[in-house]
């Protein structure tokens, strides 16, 4: 299925942590033409992430719409944001999601077994995105038995899976060196090309940002600036590594700080916030473990 515009109107989002308000989004426009490829991008806090939750289904908003499509995202009901994450968007994240316990092949097939789609279908639509993202020979191996960036080529592929025509990735080469990176960024261009997908990411990355056709600055929760590839480097300082990995610790332990709120104030359960938990410090550790590597001391 070809790509979807996407219209954000007005958009506010406000966190309640106790008696503290943070607002996220301030009143944000936004428009994104059908297959095209933009990149977000931003200081950390800045409400990125938050703006891509919303848009993907996973988060409601506190005032103003959000259209993908012919879809009123904001207005929809839990069923119905069920239906439109099956079926319209998907979604590729920084910590992966893929199930450790599946294979290559099973994971990207999982969403379409959700879906009701036949066995027969399946099993050809996994065979056409393995070879999407060039990785036929990887089918059987499980998550632990791929490299990082082979990790993330599968869920490109599982994020596909159900024909989406919108793909949110959330700083998908953030945990991955910089020859992973290009190849990751080789691949969902090639899908946005290809497929004529709308493909909205999120990055910190300059460089990683330049291969879009466009590209929007975020800061307070409003975007600031919208930049042509050419330009970006000239407005955005070049990250190097350890600064991608220093600032995603400190993302980790914001993440890990809101997670303890939710949990003290019943927003999720006891099994939820220790799988959240066990997760988000899993990652911290690796990330710290590849500071250590490189000789430099973790924050």
């Amino acid at each position: 299925m070809n790509g979807l515009n996407i219209k954000v109107r007005d958009l506010v989002k406000v966190h309640h942590t106790g008696k503290i308000e943070v607002q996220a989004l301030r009143g944000l426009n936004l428009d994104i033409a059908a297959g095209e490829l933009v990149s977000i991008i931003g200081p950390s806090g800045s409400g990125k992430t938050t703006l891509l939750n919303i848009i993907g289904g996973l988060d409601k908003a506190t005032a103003g719409s959000v259209q993908v499509g012919e879809k009123f995202v904001t207005n929809l009901s839990v069923r119905q944001l069920v239906d439109y994450r099956r079926k319209i968007v998907g979604h590729i994240f920084q910590n992966l999601n893929l199930i450790p316990t599946l294979t290559a092949q099973e994971n990207i097939e999982f969403s379409m077994i959700a879906s009701g789609v036949s066995r027969g279908k399946r099993k050809q639509r996994v065979q056409e995105l393995l070879r999407t993202v060039g990785l036929q020979d990887r089918a059987h191996h499980k998550p632990e038995e791929l490299s990082g960036g082979e990790q993330q080529r599968i869920a490109i592929a599982a994020a596909m899976a159900n024909d989406a025509p919108v793909l949110l990735a959330d700083e998908p080469t953030g945990e991955l060196d910089t020859a992973n990176a290009r190849i990751i960024v080789e691949y969902l261009v090639k899908v946005n090309r290809d497929f004529g997908k709308t493909i909205l990411m999120v990055t910190h990355d300059p460089s990683v940002a330049r291969a879009s056709n466009r590209i929007l600055r975020i800061e307070d929760g409003l975007i600031k600036t919208a930049l042509a590839p050419s330009e970006v480097i000239v407005h955005e300082k070049a990250v190097s590594y350890v600064d991608q990995l220093r600032a995603r610790i400190n993302e980790i332990n914001s993440q890990l700080q809101q997670l303890d709120s939710d949990f003290r104030s019943e927003k999720i359960n006891g099994d939820e916030y220790v799988q959240k938990r066990q997760s988000l410090t899993n990652i911290k550790d690796s990330l710290k473990e590849e500071l250590s590597r490189m000789g430099v001391i973790p924050p």
